[in-house]
């Protein structure tokens, strides 16, 4: 878009005491044409762009001009890089200060480009809640927020099954999926009050610098510590969540389904079940007999689930083993016949 390359020339030539038109048209991945128009533009509205001439030429700005972004605070520069999830910065609770750095930001714009943030917000709107389900931000969460934000520590109460447990943890991130929140933590001690599981699963968790995640909803008491954290710098959010989704994924699915597949059923198979568990069968396939159709062990959450899912397959996959499942499968096919007739009838 020329409003964002017209942009980023400024910032360059700010930069920079001077720079050629082929230095620009690299940067900004434009012919030295375009640098010209470009530079012809801003100074027409009212950007100080001075071009020399001669080998030793080029473009720089006038005067020491500079952009400023009128009194943009730290809070607000943080919330703008949000402001694409009005959903999300509502219930952290800064929208407010999101609403203001954007305002600043559109004041500091070019007189030509100050439509720029509306055109935006026409054109793109991100929806994060999955369909069917009315969003509710947990009341704990802007509290949450304000300790991710600021590094500092937090004591935390939260459902464990039929128990309450208590941690003080060191909150590194947020992470929003299908509508619910969750909390990518260090531990900083061990457990108190816990089910008699969580006991016994606390060895992985004793002393600082175990990462884990927490469902949001699930807390039901939290205070902000008078203490900060120091963050390792080497912590990456997205990927620590990725791993975790993965595993998480993969703990749940305690059954296993053999099946046979025919070439449709192959590509409508990761629609159908869990991504990774059809990666993970697809992967250790055998090899696809005279028909095409090959045979591969799935595993499952429950084979109640698996009925659930593998009904999308229809007549491209055939269960083969548990026998119970099969036999399910089985009359519920006589019972389609019964209804529709068999073929030619």
């Amino acid at each position: 878009m020329r409003a964002a390359r017209l942009i980023k020339m400024v910032l360059l030539l700010q930069s920079r005491p001077t720079m050629t038109a082929s230095e620009l048209a690299r940067e900004l991945e434009v012919s030295e044409r375009t640098v010209t128009r470009d530079a012809q533009a801003l100074s027409e509205a009212g950007v100080p762009v001075y071009a020399e001439r001669g080998r030793a030429g080029g473009y720089r700005l006038v005067g020491g001009y500079r952009t400023r972004l009128t009194g943009l605070g730290r809070g607000e520069a943080e919330a703008l890089f949000l402001s694409g999830v009005p959903g999300a910065l509502r219930e952290m609770g800064l929208e407010d200060v999101a609403s203001a750095a954007r305002l600043k930001v559109s004041a500091a714009l070019l007189p030509s480009l100050r439509d720029a943030p509306r055109a935006a917000a026409q054109r793109f709107h991100l929806d994060a809640p999955a369909w069917f389900r009315e969003p509710a931000a947990p009341a704990l969460l802007p509290l949450i927020a304000d300790a991710v934000w600021d590094d500092r520590c937090v004591s935390a109460r939260y459902r464990r099954g039929e128990s309450e447990v208590a941690r003080e943890l060191e909150p590194y991130g947020l992470v929003l999926k299908a509508g619910v929140w969750y909390l990518c933590a260090r531990v900083r001690g061990t457990a108190s009050g816990a089910a008699a599981e969580e006991v016994a699963g606390a060895a992985a968790e004793k002393g600082a610098g175990v990462f884990r995640t927490y469902r949001i909803d699930r807390f039901v008491g939290a205070e902000a510590l008078k203490d900060r954290f120091s963050r390792d710098e080497d912590f990456d959010l997205p990927g620590f969540w990725g791993a975790q989704a993965e595993r998480f994924a993969r703990s749940i699915l305690r059954s296993e389904v053999v099946l046979r597949l025919s070439p449709a059923g192959v590509r409508a198979l990761p629609h159908a079940v869990d991504p990774v568990a059809a990666r993970d069968a697809l992967g250790c396939a055998a090899r696809p007999d005279a028909d095409g159709w090959v045979t591969l062990t799935l595993r499952v959450e429950s084979q109640e689930v698996a009925h659930t899912q593998l009904r999308a397959l229809g007549p491209e996959a055939e269960v083969v083993s548990p026998a119970a499942l099969r036999e399910r499968f089985a009359a519920e096919a006589a019972r389609l016949t019964a209804l529709y007739g068999a073929p030619g009838e």
